[in-house]
């Protein structure tokens, strides 16, 4: 790896204790039903009912509370699309900070509403990352500001890496792991907490069809910036981190894609079998498990359920 890991067991473990008074151990579950169709046992991790509707608060809270006393002076800023938004915003308000934060205006009004509920002032700009950036440095060099990363971040990653901590805390011997990825901090954190604490577990990261950077990334063996994205997973709509790709390409199995509609009929399904309020892209790993039946084929499966924060009134399906 060209970065230095700077993470390992105990620093995970550190970061469950750090922000267990900040966010929720959330449930597991299983459907028969779901498992009789993909034909094999699965464990969802249902972070759709984390504190902000997203895993995006583990890492938020333990990158803020790890700051120096002198650093938290002038808050916080980063931009992003939602749930690290929200996340931010809510981490700051608990540490009694400012959160600045950058949105493309086309962000899901949902996600708006989370940010200005939790306390966060928005600056929105034109939906894409180099107006995301600009706008970004502007916030930073007026407020003077910490730049807190929505995943390419050490301290992000090690929040993140505590939710496949609480699943092998609980018993569980899965031979599989998978997440959705975007940027890639749930993925490179999972796959980190696994590698530490289930060595046996493979780790396999879930994509969308018409974001797959990080499967090009993979396979190329190095990183391939996302260059035009189109999928209904919004939160996935990013390029893939540095720090997260280097994780991922020395801990993880395989990235795999599925199409927009096996995503639709995954999340349809979710909603239908289990009752559970998930958004596009928390439903991208069971598509995945869907499509390749028989690589997964009896086998204990666990997969992380990202986030509920879905647009009620934009429901893919009726």
């Amino acid at each position: 790896m060209k970065k230095k890991l700077e993470i390992d067991s105990h620093s995970i473990v550190e970061a469950r204790e750090r922000i267990d008074a900040f966010v929720h151990w959330t449930p597991l579950m299983r459907s028969s039903a779901i498992n009789k169709l993909a034909g094999c046992e699965l464990i969802f991790k249902c972070e759709n009912f984390q504190k902000v509707g997203a895993f995006k608060a583990r890492g938020a809270a333990n990158a803020v509370l790890k700051l120096q006393p002198s650093q938290r002076e002038k808050g916080v800023a980063t931009h992003s699309s939602g749930n690290h938004a929200a996340a931010l915003a809510r981490a700051a308000s608990a540490a009694g900070i400012p959160a600045y934060i950058v949105m493309p205006a086309t962000a899901p009004e949902i996600k708006k509403r989370a940010v200005r509920e939790y306390g966060g002032l928005i600056f929105e700009c034109e939906p894409n990352l180099q107006a995301r950036e600009e706008g970004l440095r502007s916030v930073v060099s007026t407020y003077g500001a910490v730049f807190i990363p929505p995943y390419d971040h050490w301290d992000v990653i090690e929040g993140q890496a505590t939710c496949a901590y609480e699943i092998v805390e609980s018993g569980l011997s899965l031979d599989v792991l998978m997440t959705p990825v975007g940027g890639g901090g749930l993925l490179s954190g999972t796959a980190l907490a696994t590698h530490f604490f289930s060595p046996e577990t493979k780790v396999i990261g879930a994509e969308p069809e018409g974001a797959d950077d990080a499967q090009k990334s993979f396979l190329a063996g190095k990183r391939i910036p996302l260059q035009q994205a189109n999928s209904i997973a919004d939160g996935l709509l990013t390029s893939l981190g540095e720090i997260n790709f280097a994780i991922i390409s020395r801990y993880v199995t395989d990235i795999l894609t599925v199409s927009d509609d096996e995503i639709i009929a995954a999340m349809k399904l979710i909603y239908e079998r289990m009752k559970l309020v998930v958004e596009p892209s928390c439903a991208v790993p069971l598509a995945v498990v869907l499509r390749n039946k028989s690589r997964f084929q009896g086998q204990q499966v666990g997969i992380i359920l990202s986030g509920g924060n879905v647009d009620l009134a934009r429901l893919p399906f009726r």
